[in-house]
């Protein structure tokens, strides 16, 4: 089996067992009175959904992550091009004149 195929699916193991771990941790704690509502009638449908949309996410970020830490590090530094010029700050005098009337409506 390719690496990248295998990486996929371990990423896929993890990101379903993260949502069944949040969905769990939603029902014991009684978010939003979640607790009430999963363990009725047809509760069970709407765990699943639970566990299935959050196990998508939670699968795409961790491949996005272990995609990504497989980059190589660029520790040499810039690899050309031209130099950025420094720009420094040059201050400028602005004067400030105060419209007439406006001292009067201070008070």
């Amino acid at each position: 089996m390719p690496k990248l195929v295998r990486l996929y699916i371990q990423s896929v193991a993890i990101g379903f067992a993260l949502s069944v771990g949040f969905v769990v941790a939603l029902v014991v704690m009684d978010v939003a009175g979640l607790q009430r509502l999963i363990l009725g009638d047809m509760g069970w449908v709407a765990a699943l959904m639970m566990v299935m949309f959050n196990g998508v996410v939670f699968s795409g970020v961790q491949f996005a992550i272990a995609i990504m830490r497989l980059a190589e590090d660029d520790d040499e530094g810039p690899r050309g091009g031209r130099m950025m010029p420094v720009l420094r700050p040059i201050p400028v005098r602005v004067e400030a004149q105060a419209k007439p009337g406006m001292a009067r409506r201070r008070r």
